[in-house]
């Protein structure tokens, strides 16, 4: 609905800006992440567009639209990747309106007011034109796209006066005699511009085009930053048009020099589509391309073993400052973890010089999903727009995760392990997995492990764990004096839960406290290198579906997928959470069958269904496990009951327990791992039993729970 309103905006000349998180558009499959699809969905509504490449440019390129609007009498659009720039939290610095009120032209702003619907003046807009004239009253806006241009940069140059930033049109960054330039907007810039001092350093000659203003396309700025020594240039677009010759940017790049009458060779690519990846490697192997096979239409960051048009990425570089920290954490949706790390952002980015940077990838599930937290800090600007795939510190906040993520391929060599875990030190041979040990030896890894659980039990509160981790992180991870973290955390306690009394102050105060007293050092044999002994790895259900496709993407490994794995319609099977078994839950309910009054109120209330009642004949159970204990069922004759959990499916939320009406609950929370050991094996059985013969004359609440849920397990 907007789209059209926005043609009728740009037409009638009303300034205004859209500051838009772009997004990609659904096709075969929704997606909420980000690429350039829906803003150039709108290109040709008459809004002028401008393109930043970091929450920085956000703010300037944003003043910068503003002003443009109110002295062009033109709409803008200032867009940015969504997600990517959007929900970074970076250190910027803010223009205040003080400072932007003396750039406004208020005579303009007059003007405008002026040509407001008034009935002391009154005049008409909006009308219908049939064929002889509507044509003509079209051109007649012309003159104000043409004018666009100038106006931008002279605003651009206002802004830059005022902030020391520079600003162009479209900028160039390199070498002054490259022979291989990359063209792009958005985010990736900062990725290509890292990446082009990284070669640049190393003796190559290239160069990157930053286009600011996208809408109307400024040809003479375009041409005349590209340096004469430029050989070929690959333009990088975010977006997909099918049947096209080239996505958009591309096609502006090729008109461009053509009518200005430049012979360059021009190659064009895709990459980041639904926010996918895209890294100094990757930018790396399009430079190679063009001094290379020369791949026009590719693809970057994927495997397109169907078509055939993507590059191939040979070389892992880091492009990154040297100087930088880089941390990653590895939490659960809800449990703190990001809202602990946007308060160290905060801490480091308001006590300290330090530039800081965070970014955080969830997975779909959000609350009881993964989560991965990308944290640099730097004493120079952060241009890494993209994941952290070379961490000096690594925390892991849920032991369940070390069976199944590799979480430490991205640590550097002597890099810092953090594993919050009930397991003691000398366990640890036993809990992790052979691969994770061999890992942790080969690259000579710190490794510490912390009970926070048992922290902020000791304490007697529930909730805390996120801040015990966030103390051991600033005491491991060196990035400031401990000493100076410490009173910034309490401060920041204060001012988060001063409102809610002393009493949650100062248990938030004794989680800093007693943090780092429980904090272990794990010293490992250098046998750990080779050994292939260990947990044993989650098994993998015999199902050719998920084995291929869901399970690489559960891994957090999606991105190695081809193409070829894919649907092109998107068609999936169903029921596939079933397999998953995340066991992500620390604690998770278990049966009393003595207690039991049989109401099925636990399993009506779980919203996950991992917890049922069965209702079978002896003779249906005459194979069930030794450890599969029923009772008789009340009102049913001759069928036993016996109400299962799935230890591996359970999120932990106890909503069955306190939903049990039995004098004493006949459900109690038990350690995960103690519910695994007992009722594994249980589930598995209760899961593939027949669903009930029994004729259950009423539907009830009680009734309803025997049969097969339709939706199951948090997916």
């Amino acid at each position: 609905l907007m789209i059209p309103n926005m043609y009728k905006i740009a037409a009638e000349q009303l300034p205004c800006v859209f500051h838009v998180s772009a997004r990609t558009v659904s096709t075969h499959a929704l997606n909420i992440f980000g690429d350039h699809s829906d803003v150039m969905g709108v290109r040709s509504t008459g809004f002028a567009m401008l393109a930043s490449s970091s929450p920085q440019e956000v703010m300037d390129l944003g003043a910068v639209a503003h002003l443009s609007t109110i002295k062009g009498r033109v709409p803008f659009i200032n867009f940015f990747d969504g997600f990517r720039t959007s929900h970074e939290v970076d250190k910027i610095d803010v223009i205040e309106y003080d400072e932007i009120k003396p750039l406004v032209d208020f005579k303009k702003v007059d003007e405008f007011r002026a040509r407001a619907l008034n009935p002391e003046h009154p005049h008409q807009q909006g009308t219908a034109q049939n064929p002889d004239i509507y044509f003509q009253n079209r051109e007649a806006s012309n003159k104000y796209y043409d004018a666009v241009p100038a106006i931008v940069q002279a605003e651009m140059d206002k802004v830059s006066a005022l902030t020391g930033r520079k600003y162009n049109l479209v900028d160039y960054y390199g070498a002054p005699d490259a022979d291989r330039v990359i063209v792009i907007m958005g985010s990736g810039a900062e990725a290509v511009e890292e990446t082009v001092d990284y070669l640049n350093a190393r003796g190559h000659k290239v160069g990157l085009l930053k286009v600011r203003l996208y809408r109307p396309f400024p040809q003479d700025a375009f041409v005349k930053a590209i340096p004469e020594t430029v050989k070929t240039i690959t333009v990088m677009d975010r977006t997909k048009e099918p049947g096209a010759q080239g996505e958009p940017l591309y096609l502006d790049v090729v008109s461009a020099l053509n009518e200005a009458g430049v012979k360059k060779e021009v190659l064009c690519g895709r990459y980041g589509l639904g926010s996918k990846e895209f890294n100094p490697s990757m930018v790396n192997a399009i430079y190679e391309n063009m001094s290379g096979e020369k791949k026009d239409r590719f693809t970057v960051g994927i495997n397109d073993d169907v078509t055939f048009h993507s590059l191939n990425v040979t070389e892992k570089i880091d492009a990154s400052d040297a100087s930088a920290i880089s941390c990653k954490f590895y939490g659960l949706g809800s449990d703190g973890t990001v809202g602990a790390n946007k308060n160290s952002i905060k801490i480091i980015g308001d006590h300290t010089d330090k530039y800081a940077q965070a970014y955080f990838a969830y997975d779909s599930k959000k609350s009881g999903g993964i989560t991965i937290s990308h944290l640099r800090f730097s004493d120079k600007p952060i241009r890494s727009t993209y994941l952290i795939d070379q961490a000096d510190f690594v925390a892991c906040h849920n032991e369940s995760y070390v069976l199944r993520y590799d979480m430490l391929s991205d640590l550097k060599d002597g890099g810092t392990f953090l594993l919050n875990s009930q397991w003691e030190p000398e366990e640890m041979d036993a809990k992790l997995p052979a691969a994770m040990k061999n890992m942790i030896a080969k690259k000579h890894v710190k490794f510490y492990t912390l009970d926070g659980l048992k922290v902020i039990q000791e304490i007697g509160t529930k909730k805390g764990v996120n801040t015990v981790m966030q103390a051991a992180f600033f005491k491991l991870a060196n990035v400031i004096p401990y000493e100076d973290a410490e009173r910034y955390m309490k401060e920041m306690i204060k001012k988060s839960y001063g409102k809610k009394g002393d009493a949650v102050v100062a248990m938030n105060n004794a989680c800093v406290d007693n943090a780092i007293a429980h904090l272990k050092e794990v010293k490992y044999p250098q046998s750990w290198e080779t050994t292939t002994t260990g947990a044993a790895p989650l098994p993998v259900p015999n199902d050719e579906y998920f084995k291929n496709f869901i399970a690489p993407i559960t891994a957090q490994e999606g991105d190695k997928l081809p193409v070829s794995a894919f649907t092109p319609n998107g068609y999936v099977p169903t029921g596939t959470t079933k397999f998953e078994k995340r066991g992500i839950a620390v604690s998770v309910p278990m049966w009393d069958k003595d207690k039991c009054i049989q109401c099925n109120r636990c399993a009506l209330v779980c919203p996950h269904a991992t917890i049922r009642p069965t209702l079978a004949t002896a003779e249906e159970l005459a194979d069930k496990p030794a450890t599969f204990e029923t009772k008789p069922a009340i009102g049913v004759k001759g069928y036993e009951f016996r109400m299962q959990v799935s230890p591996f499916d359970c999120t932990g939320c106890s909503n069955c327990v306190a939903v049990c009406p039995a004098k004493e609950k006949a459900l109690t929370m038990v350690p995960l791992d103690e519910a695994i050991a007992k009722e594994e094996e249980n589930w598995d059985y209760a899961a593939n039993l027949k669903e009930t013969t029994a004729e259950l004359k009423s539907v009830n609440v009680k009734n309803s729970q025997f049969k097969k849920p339709l939706f199951e397990f948090s997916g």
